[in-house]
């Protein structure tokens, strides 16, 4: 087993905080969330990856609703004429 060592960084408390929550959601620590950036950093050569938790906006959420529901949805044409006839009016 590799020796460790600790790291003592200095963060915003807030920004600790919002971080600890994504982590607990991923079902991770703040320790082990630091040691995967880490080592996947050094195999990368660089920052890596992406992990987040998607999160729509308001207006996104609505739209998703709206289509979950049936509602405010656009005219279905049979044709492409059709389609042309109604945009060009």
């Amino acid at each position: 087993m590799a020796k460790t060592t600790n790291l003592n960084i200095r963060v915003d408390e807030e920004l600790k905080s919002k971080a600890e929550a994504i982590f607990k959601e991923l079902g991770l620590n703040m320790s082990t969330a630091i040691n995967m950036f880490l080592r996947y950093s050094v195999r990368y050569g660089g920052i890596p990856f992406d992990l987040r938790i998607e999160k729509p906006n308001e207006k996104t959420q609505s739209a998703i609703d709206d289509v979950d529901n049936n509602r405010n949805m656009s005219k279905t044409f049979d044709n492409v004429s059709a389609l042309m006839e109604d945009l060009n009016a």
